[in-house]
């Protein structure tokens, strides 16, 4: 396993699903002092210490590409602590009315028993973009040193509904998911590497679990 020359951590590995803008979320990852790899190579993968699985864009895209790239066992099989990222983090649930013509509902990675649904509202505006804040619903060390209530900036015209999976929440037409986990499988709705120094504490909490 490659390990950082100049913090002496091993790798962070981002998923190319070719779904995602990943130069700003590497550059954010790079600014904390690590060493960050974006690969579809599943040897590669399966050998990171981390793994960040980011998203923009659809569901379906996505998971076509995933499924073109022959990650799909890759990513369900990971064992080491897998962040996903807006996109990444719906990806993680079992389906998402993110659908296209052709179905009523995209099958996702089912990795947390929970589901993606519209969010609607005929009083506010959709997507939900902006800052907004986080309430920490459980403790983990994934918000370590992160005030509860800090803002954090969405993205997202679909959510993931709280539930048992629930690592903190947000409110925007109704109060939904920011942040889930199922054992090894993390997941935020937010985009840490756009939330200032709070997300920055998060990229570096994850970095940082052992």
């Amino acid at each position: 396993m490659s390990v950082n020359k100049i913090t002496g951590t091993k790798q962070v590995v981002m998923i190319d699903t070719s779904c995602a803008n990943v130069s700003s979320l590497k550059f954010a990852i790079e600014r904390l002092g690590y060493e960050v790899l974006v690969s579809a190579d599943i040897s590669v993968i399966n050998s990171a210490e981390k793994v960040l699985l980011p998203g923009v864009g659809s569901a379906a895209a996505a998971m076509q590409q995933i499924q073109q790239k022959g990650l799909l066992d890759c990513i369900r099989g990971l064992t080491q602590p897998v962040l996903g990222i807006c996109l990444g983090m719906q990806l993680l649930t079992n389906r998402s009315e993110e659908a296209n013509a052709t179905a009523d509902y995209i099958e996702c990675l089912g990795l947390v028993d929970t589901e993606v649904n519209a969010m609607k509202s005929d009083t506010l505006r959709l997507p939900h973009m902006g800052w907004n804040q986080v309430k920490v619903e459980r403790d983990t060390p994934l918000f370590h040193g992160i005030d509860d209530n800090s803002y954090f900036y969405f993205v997202h015209g679909y959510c993931v509904p709280k539930g048992e999976h629930t690592l903190a929440s947000c409110d925007y037409t109704k109060p939904f998911s920011a942040a889930i986990q199922n054992g090894n499988f993390m997941g935020v709705q937010f985009h840490p590497e756009r939330s200032s120094e709070a997300g920055a504490q998060l990229l570096r909490n994850f970095v940082e679990l052992v």
